[in-house]
């Protein structure tokens, strides 16, 4: 017994030092904390399980002590939890489960008792196997005692581990629908007891959140919705906004589940928005349903025109929110509204509601308030007005285009307005639309906007009016000298920005203002206005081009060399920094060549900021909402309690550094190749960053890379490659991806045969067939959508953005492969046969023909590149292709007729039949009323190629005889260059071997033939570099040596015809 007495001592010991590390990793100190974090992470699994529950169990130790040690515990089971439960032996793992459920029984703290819950429900969480078998039944026999329990912090418990994890049932969740349902309801009625009801509200919404997909579970739930909205409605009143929280996030998932009682929850979500009692944050949340709602199910609220009406005036109430401040006009910083004053909330659910409504709905709503608001004495509501045009502009943009005018007009009236703040606003307002009515505001309105500025800026004897007409447009007075100076400066830039070379004349006017400003501005306050000076200066040199900048251009060079050489002693968030980077892209730009001599000075900071870590975090729900207030982070949800969190401050930085590094590659090409290894390992790992694209533009610069020789180049692909087919296979947002499949075709272009891999080619096999899957399922959720009760001709405009996204990536698809059967040729038909049912299935009849033009496309490429054997899959593509000849969409005649040029041209014997078939059908397409109207013009001219391909390449199989008369008639091509150059190098292969129908009887065909090549020449068909150029200038020049037959040809042609053969001549 005395060693039993002695391992029990020692276990007290060790518990003791557990609880001073407890303590440790709560230390403010850095050091200590970083410590202790180690020696935690270094005890295993079992014991810190031991540790940590009977630290929880321990009702004496200190709270915060305890409280760690719960958030311990369920971190542990959440990230671990296959490496250490399993492993434990079986009476441990069972003393672990019926423990946690004494504890909760125990204990007597509430947030604790929550804390212990969690735990519970994460253990639950991970119990469930793959069929979906729950393996703590004890478990649930506690949620059921415990949720009728006379003991209030027992039901407390068990809905707060159902709401936690409400997929706690698992298989048997059927079964006990109904019981579910049952102690929600008796829960939500629970008199007594608020935190009961509020509880039960929160499960109720994460239930139907982890059901989301489950419609008829919807509708059985539907009548715990009146419970729920009294619920959201009573927790505001006890200043708890969780459950109004949970009705925005089925907003935002699952709309649906509103339908039957729509009408209540908006009306409840007005009321709480209008009620002036609750918290800002309370009234933006209930706005925020609303909103949320016009976003994720637009078509079911345009059915309510009521509420949406009655929610418009609510925000502008919001807008006009504003404090008066003293000190606004003199203010030396510009300091960013509150983000979550209510004026900001306000114009940022109006901008989201007009979005997702469309303008058709919203704008006749607005117009009359906004008009009211304008002429309020209270500058408040002039102010908030003004913002309100701004924010409505990009949703309602086609319905205010046509009355632009007239808005333009009256909002320039407030530019003159007495209060300084609606001056701002009208600026505000007039930026707002330069962006959104771009590039036709420009055009239309450049003359009245920026009148107003230049018309004073041209006093050139009194700088001090200058300085006030700039200022007066971005609305300041002229006290605050600092202030205005940046902001004259901006507006200079974008003057010179939008004049371009009309702005030469005022260049010797500021350009020596600006480089004072750039010498002299060097006290730490003024370093935003040296920034945008160093700025100014190069857009300015950047619209008047080189030769008027040259003169200054080594002076600025040497001032931004100097605070180059400084850089190294600028703080990290030096704004000077980012205003820096992209002035030397500009100078690059201006310079061209000139500018490599600088690289050495510019790539150092570059590189730096480019390689900014962002700080991630993966972090699962819980820790999330301790986290969202912290300002700079923006969070993904992956779903399944984990959210993806990135602190956007420097990714801007990081994104501008990117952009010029592509500047620089693009502008200096070979001169960029010594940093050509260290951007490529610099950018690879960032493709997996979503959120900006510029990186990838980088890829696709690479051609500076070839200069090294081939080791290098496939060193640096190998590094590349597998990076950007993992991107291929997750990029979510659909621009980039497109972004991504076009650089990746294009490397393997570049590459060639044997830059893939089995490993590769495996890989992207799966994800090709994955987009193409994907492609269909798409469609088919269009259809369905189609069918829904609340589609309108609005949900089909964004069904038909949807679809020209899908086409977008199908066309990518098409690149890659084509990309891959050029480099490739027939080796890789084995490879290509997964995909082959669904490359068919694209050219199926009943097909959009998007889909049936690609589809063709692809197997075009299979033909061109992988004959003879291609012939193995014609019995799949050859009737439709023959077919599609005629097919009524152009793109999938031009498709077609491609096919059947290249069958001819490369296709083997196997093909010859089907040449001598083809060529009536490409007739009658040729022949055909509007064969060369805009639309029809390529197909047909790809119809001409085809039948001069067969006769070329197959003449045999048609009477080449009968069909050239014809063919020469309908030539030149001029449309599609590639054919064009194939037509005439045939013409030429005819000419040369003196064909008697070509020639004509006597030459007679001359002027005819010279002719069409007058008409080729005029179109530019033919680069005069191509060879084919050469070869057309021969022909004419063997005309010209015999005096009469040249005199003759010439004198049949127009005088534009004679100065094009004239041309020909002189250049080929």
């Amino acid at each position: 017994s005395l060693q039993n007495g002695n391992a029990m001592a020692a276990a007290a010991a060790e518990q003791q030092q557990f609880y001073l590390l407890l303590g440790n990793l709560l230390s403010p100190d850095n050091v200590v904390r970083k410590q202790a974090e180690e020696t935690y992470e270094n005890i295993p699994g079992q014991s810190k399980i031991t540790f940590l529950l009977q630290a929880i169990r321990n009702t004496t130790a200190a709270e915060e002590a305890r409280q760690m040690a719960a958030v311990l515990l369920r971190r542990l089971l959440s990230s671990a939890f296959d490496e250490v439960y399993p492993t434990l032996p079986s009476d441990v793992q069972t003393a672990i489960k019926s423990e946690l459920l004494m504890i909760i029984q125990m204990e007597t703290q509430s947030s604790m008792r929550k804390k212990i819950c969690d735990i519970a429900a994460e253990l639950a969480r991970n119990l469930i196997d793959e069929d979906g078998n729950n393996q703590w039944p004890e478990g649930l026999k506690f949620l059921f005692d415990s949720v009728s329990s006379q003991n209030v912090g027992l039901r407390e418990a068990a809905l707060h581990i159902f709401w936690n994890f409400p997929g706690i049932f698992g298989n048997q969740q059927q079964h006990y629908l109904d019981v579910i349902k049952r102690m929600l309801v008796q829960c939500m009625q629970d008199q007594e007891h608020p935190s009961i009801r509020t509880l039960s509200a929160r499960a109720t919404a994460a239930f139907i959140l982890a059901n989301e997909h489950n419609v008829a579970l919807f509708k059985h739930f539907a009548d715990l919705l009146p419970g729920f909205l009294q619920a959201v409605n009573d927790s505001c009143y006890q200043n708890d906004d969780s459950v109004l929280k949970s009705l925005v996030e089925i907003a935002d998932t699952v709309p649906k589940y509103l339908r039957p009682h729509l009408e209540a929850t908006l009306q409840l979500s007005l009321k709480l928005c209008g009620d002036t009692s609750l918290n800002n944050m309370q009234r933006q949340l209930a706005l925020e349903v609303i909103v949320t709602l016009s976003e994720t199910a637009a078509a079911m609220l345009r059915k309510h025109t009521n509420i949406v009406a009655q929610t418009i005036p609510q925000m502008l109430a919001m807008m006009v929110d504003l404090e008066e401040d003293e000190d606004w006009a003199n203010a030396d910083e510009l300091e960013d509204d509150d983000f979550d004053s209510n004026a900001v909330a306000g114009e940022s659910a109006l901008d989201r509601m007009a979005c997702g409504l469309g303008g058709k709905l919203v704008l006749p709503m607005i117009k009359e308030h906004i008009m009211q608001m304008l002429q309020n004495p209270d500058w408040k509501y002039r102010h908030a007005g003004l913002m309100a045009l701004s924010a409505i502009g990009e949703g309602c943009h086609q319905q205010m285009e046509g009355i632009l005018n007239e808005i333009v007009n009256f909002v320039l009236l407030f530019l003159q307005d007495p209060h300084p703040r609606v001056r701002y606003a009208a600026c505000n307002a007039v930026g707002q639309m330069a962006t959104d009515f771009a590039p036709g505001f420009q055009k239309k309105f450049h003359e009245k906007v920026i009148a107003a500025l230049l018309q004073t800026m041209e006093d050139q004897g009194n700088q001090r009016v200058q300085a006030h007409a700039a200022a007066a447009l971005i609305n300041f007075t002229e006290d605050c000298t600092k202030l205005v100076l940046e902001q004259v400066v901006t507006s200079i830039a974008s003057v010179a920005d939008t004049a371009e070379e009309k702005f030469v004349p005022y260049y010797d006017l500021f350009m020596p203002s600006l480089k004072h400003i750039v010498e002299n501005a060097v006290q730490k306050e003024l370093r935003l206005l040296r920034g945008k000076t160093i700025e100014c200066i190069s857009l300015i040199g950047l619209a008047v081009g080189k030769e008027k900048f040259m003169q200054d251009a080594s002076d600025v060079m040497q001032l931004l060399l100097k605070t180059q050489t400084d850089f190294n002693d600028m703080e990290d968030d030096d704004p000077q920094i980012s205003y820096m980077i992209s002035a030397w892209a500009r100078m690059c730009k201006i310079l061209g060549k000139e500018f490599q001599q600088y690289l050495p000075v510019v790539m150092g900071p570059l590189m730096k900021t480019a390689s900014i870590k962002p700080e991630v975090a993966l972090l699962d729900t819980q820790d999330m909402e301790n986290m969202s207030d912290d300002d700079g982070w923006e969070f993904v949800n992956l779903g399944d309690q984990q959210s993806f969190g990135i602190k956007t401050a420097g990714l801007e930085e990081k994104s501008t550094a990117c952009q010029m590094l592509v500047c620089y590659a693009k502008e200096l090409k070979e001169g960029f190749v010594e940093y050509t290894e260290q951007v490529v390992k610099l950018m690879v790992p960032l493709l997996k960053f979503y959120f900006h694209d510029d990186i990838l533009q980088l890829l696709n610069t690479n051609h500076c890379a070839r200069v090294r020789g081939p080791e290098y180049l496939t060193q640096m692909w190998h590094f590349m490659c597998d990076a950007l087919i993992k991107a291929i296979g997750t990029e979510p947002d659909s621009d980039v991806l497109s972004e991504i499949m076009h650089s990746f075709a294009k490397c393997i272009e570049v590459m060639g045969d044997g830059c893939l891999n089995n490993e590769h080619f495996e890989e992207l096999g799966g994800i090709l067939k994955a987009k193409l899957e994907e492609h269909f399922k798409n469609q088919e959720l269009r259809q369905v959508k189609r069918q829904d009760e609340d589609y309108d001709e609005q949900v089909e405009e964004s069904l038909q953005d949807e679809d020209e996204n899908d086409v977008y990536i199908l066309t990518k698809v098409s690149d890659i492969l084509h990309s891959i059967f050029s480099s490739y040729k027939e080796k890789v038909l084995p490879w290509f046969e997964q995909l082959l049912p669904l490359i068919v299935n694209l050219i199926c009849p009943h097909r959009p023909w998007p889909d049936r033009q690609w589809g063709l496309c692809i197997f075009d490429d299979v033909i061109e590149h992988c004959s003879p054997a291609s012939f193995k899959y014609a019995e799949y593509f050859l009737r439709p292709m023959l077919q599609y000849v005629c097919d009524n969409s152009p793109e999938v005649r031009q498709a077609a007729a491609y096919g059947l040029g290249v069958m001819a041209q490369y296709g083997g014997d196997n093909y010859r039949p089907f040449c001598t078939e083809a060529l009536p059908l490409l007739v009658r397409v040729i022949q055909s009323a509007d064969s060369k109207t805009k639309e029809n013009v390529n197909a047909t001219e790809n119809c001409i190629s085809a039948v001069g391909k067969i006769m070329k390449f197959k003449p045999d199989c048609v009477n080449v005889e009968e069909v050239l008369p014809h063919w020469l008639s309908w030539l030149p091509l001029h449309e599609d260059k590639e054919e064009a150059v194939q037509t005439f190098n045939y013409l030429c292969d005819l000419i040369e071997s003196n064909h008697p129908i070509v020639l004509g009887p006597n030459n007679t065909n001359l002027p005819k033939i010279f002719s069409i090549i007058a008409e080729g020449e005029m179109h530019e068909a033919i680069k005069h570099e191509d060879p084919c150029a050469k070869r057309l200038a021969n022909v004419v020049r063997q005309v010209q040596t015999s005096g009469g037959l040249w005199t003759e040809c010439i004198a049949q042609l127009s005088p534009e015809q004679q100065a094009a053969i004239q041309e020909l001549l002189n250049s080929a």
